[in-house]
């Protein structure tokens, strides 16, 4: 295992050119954001943050975080307006935009690397006003608690869960952050003591320090906040796949684990695959992305009160026009008939009732040998297509965020299969109908 570790540590170390060109970004950006600030007085200082000031960064994808510090008793509207003015004033060559996370902050591309303009109150550690309050202490703290050896050991973190596709805190990710990373390393002080650890982690077992209870598969305490469960914004499949793969590790250590690996391509279930595409306004992307997820989990519940078994589902957008609601289902065609469970015989009043309500429409009924009264119900829709695009008319308030409404009342699709699918959406759906490509590590 040391052997293969010490090859990934060669490469993720980033060169000395590269370094000097980041820290170019970084103070140019620093410059024109500082610029900025002096021209309202809610804001009091900048700083940098994230991995760029953590020493963490890896060589290929290094992100600039420059945070605008605001006085604490700047209201909640002016913290975002000035915030986005300062952003997009300062970065106005290089094409800014908006992100969301509980805030809005700008991100623009300076020479392929992205600059983020973030918000934060000056708040004393604790007394958060805002998520991003926590930012500049995570900075401070790992700061003063990494060592080099520590830095470069979380950048064989970040580089296997990278290559294993469970690398990002964004939504549509919600994998491991780059922070996650940071403290994982500093609990288990190396790439090697992690993997062994994580190998043979119990359910519930928590990392860290903390007299609070949670709900989670496993929990990783934020050390600067001993009642923030950091694993809360990590899916259990991106959870379950870093368990897998670093028993994979443990077990057989190799340089094909650091490598991006494809999932196996099933050419078998295509046709169990139901897909619901719609164009949408543009928006911000965490903000469209966390719409569509919650879209994909309320039509499956749906599919399922229709009869049909949903095996697995995803979303997927562009983040630009387009976006896919995707559902792996046992399959697309089902029993046109249903047997509806009634009361016992004895129960006078509710036997009653549900013959007198279910007899005229019913195909057959009888009593069951428990003594429950049984219906066989004729379904109105045993086409998945054909019940999707029909909920999809007439009870969308129900299966469709508020958000998405406008923009499937300007039309969608529901089609089977891949035939009208691009390349890249087949490639997406591929994930739903494959085996895992962590699993293949097992051979």
């Amino acid at each position: 295992m040391k052997q293969i570790i010490s090859k990934v540590a060669k490469t993720v170390v980033p060169s000395k050119t590269i370094e000097i060109t980041k820290k170019k970004i970084a103070k140019l950006a620093y410059n024109l954001v500082e610029k900025e600030i002096k021209k309202f007085s809610e804001v009091v200082d900048l700083e940098f943050g994230g991995s760029f000031a953590k020493g963490t960064w890896l060589a290929k994808e290094a992100d600039i975080d420059i945070f605008i510090k605001f006085k604490k008793s700047t209201s909640e509207e002016k913290f975002e307006t000035i915030s986005k003015k300062i952003g997009f004033e300062a970065l106005k060559k290089y094409s800014p935009y908006v992100r969301y996370s509980e805030h809005p902050y700008v991100e623009a591309k300076i020479k392929d690397t992205k600059v983020n303009v973030v918000p934060f109150y000056d708040v004393k550690l604790g007394e958060w006003k805002s998520a991003a309050d926590r930012s500049p202490f995570h900075t401070k703290f790992m700061e003063k608690s990494l060592t080099p050896k520590m830095r470069n050991e979380i950048r064989i973190l970040k580089t296997f869960l990278k290559s294993n596709g469970i690398y990002g805190a964004e939504i549509a990710k919600q994998g491991f952050s780059g922070y996650v990373s940071e403290v994982l390393i500093l609990n288990f002080k190396s790439f090697e003591n992690l993997i062994k650890s994580i190998s043979e982690i119990k359910e519930k077992q928590i990392i860290g320090k903390t007299s609070k209870k949670f709900e989670t598969s496993i929990v990783i305490i934020d050390p600067i906040d001993s009642n923030r469960n950091l694993a809360a914004a990590i899916s259990n499949e991106n959870i379950g796949k870093f368990v897998l793969i670093s028993r994979a590790f443990k077990e057989k250590p190799r340089l094909t684990l650091f490598q991006n690996k494809k999932s196996e391509i099933s050419k078998k279930y295509w046709e169990n695959l139901l897909v619901v595409k719609f164009n949408f306004k543009l928006r911000s992307p965490d903000i469209i992305w966390g719409q569509i997820k919650r879209a994909t989990s309320s039509l499956s519940t749906q599919l399922e009160l229709g009869g049909f078994t949903v095996l697995r589902s995803k979303s997927h957008t562009d983040e630009v026009k387009e976006a896919y609601l995707l559902f792996f289902l046992e399959s697309t065609k089902i029993n046109p008939t249903y047997s509806k469970k009634g009361p016992e015989f004895f129960r006078e009043n509710s036997s009653k009732s549900f013959i007198s309500k279910n007899l005229k429409n019913t195909e057959l009924m009888w009593i069951e040998t428990d003594g429950k009264i049984i219906a066989l119900e004729k379904r109105k829709h045993a086409e998945a297509a054909k019940f999707m695009k029909d909920f999809l008319k007439k009870n969308i308030l129900t299966g469709i965020p508020k958000g998405l409404l406008d923009d499937f009342k300007q039309g969608f699709e529901v089609s089977v299969g891949s035939k009208n699918l691009s390349k890249s959406i087949k490639e997406e759906a591929n994930e739903l109908i494959s085996t895992d490509g962590t699993f293949l590590y097992f051979n």
